[in-house]
C-alpha cells in the first residue's frame, strides 16, 4: 500500500472548526497527518476533531481568542513540532460592512486584528524550530478581494493584502531554510457565511464566475495539500488564487 502523504507530518490549522478550516483539517487526516487544531468555537471544534479521528487522526485541540497574544503563545507552548501550518483563521466584518466614508475604525481594526495580525502571531510560534530544522511548510490564507477590491471591504482586503506581503517577505527571509511560505486566494466559496447571502447576490457572484458555480470548501483543501507536499517544494512566496477565473495575475 501506498504510505499516506502526510504520515509523520504535524499540522496545526487556525480556524478549523468549520468551512474552509475544517475540509482542511478532514483532508489532512485522510492523508495520514497528526492534526493540531485551533478555533474560537468549542462546540464545532470538537466535531471537527472527532470526524478527523474517525479517519485514524491523532488530533490535539485548543480553543480561544487567537487575536490575543497569551492564548497563542500557552497553545503552542505545549504543541510540540509543527511541520505544516495553515494560518485559515480571519473574517470580514460581515454585517458591519459599510462604504469607507461610514465605516467604523473600531471595526478596522477588529478586521485587522484577527485576519492579519493572527497569520503574524501564530506564524511566530512555529517559525524558529522550521528554521532550525531546515524544513517546514506555512500556507496563509488570503482573498480574491485583496486583488479584485469589493466594494465595501477596504478593511479585509486591506488586511488579507498585507497577509500577502507577509508571506513574501517571509518566504524570501526563510528560503535559505527551506521552509516555503505561500498563500491561498479564494474566491466565492460555499461558506457559512456564504450561505448567509441573499439569493440574489449569490446568483450574481456565481455569474461573475468564468467557470460558472461556487466551490466548495474542498476545493481549497486540495490547493492547501498541494502547498503542503513536497510536490510544492520549488514554490515559495506565491499566491494561489482558488476563483474559478474569476481574477487573473
Amino acid at each position: 500500500m501506498t504510505t499516506p502523504r502526510f504520515a509523520g507530518r504535524h499540522v496545526a490549522i487556525t480556524g478549523a472548526a468549520n468551512g474552509i478550516g475544517r475540509a482542511t483539517a478532514l483532508r489532512f487526516a485522510q492523508e495520514g497527518a497528526s492534526l493540531f487544531l485551533l478555533d474560537l468555537e468549542e462546540g464545532p471544534l470538537t466535531a471537527t476533531a472527532e470526524d478527523c479521528r474517525g479517519h485514524g487522526a491523532r488530533v490535539a485541540i485548543a480553543t480561544g481568542d487567537l487575536t490575543r497574544r497569551n492564548v497563542v503563545e500557552n497553545a503552542f507552548a505545549t504543541a510540540g513540532q509543527i511541520d505544516i501550518l495553515f494560518n485559515n483563521v480571519g473574517q470580514s466584518a460581515r454585517e458591519r460592512s459599510k462604504p469607507f466614508h461610514e465605516s467604523d475604525p473600531d471595526t478596522w481594526q477588529f478586521v485587522i486584528n484577527v485576519s492579519l495580525l493572527t497569520t503574524m502571531l501564530v506564524s511566530r510560534q512555529v517559525v524558529p524550530g522550521m528554521r532550525e530544522r531546515g524544513a517546514g511548510k506555512i500556507i496563509n490564507m488570503s482573498t480574491e478581494s485583496a486583488f479584485y477590491g469589493d466594494v465595501g471591504m477596504v478593511d479585509y482586503a486591506s488586511a488579507k493584502m498585507g497577509v500577502i506581503g507577509f508571506t513574501r517577505s517571509l518566504a524570501r527571509e526563510l528560503a535559505p531554510h527551506r521552509v516555503n511560505v505561500n498563500a491561498v486566494a479564494p474566491g466565492a466559496i460555499r461558506t457559512r457565511a456564504h450561505d448567509r447571502l441573499p439569493k440574489e447576490v449569490i446568483d450574481k457572484v456565481r455569474s461573475s464566475v468564468p467557470m460558472g458555480f461556487v466551490a466548495e470548501p474542498a476545493d481549497v483543501a486540495g490547493v492547501v495539500a498541494f502547498l503542503a507536499t513536497d510536490d510544492a517544494c520549488y514554490i515559495t512566496g506565491q499566491t494561489l488564487l482558488i476563483d474559478g477565473g474569476r481574477w487573473m495575475i
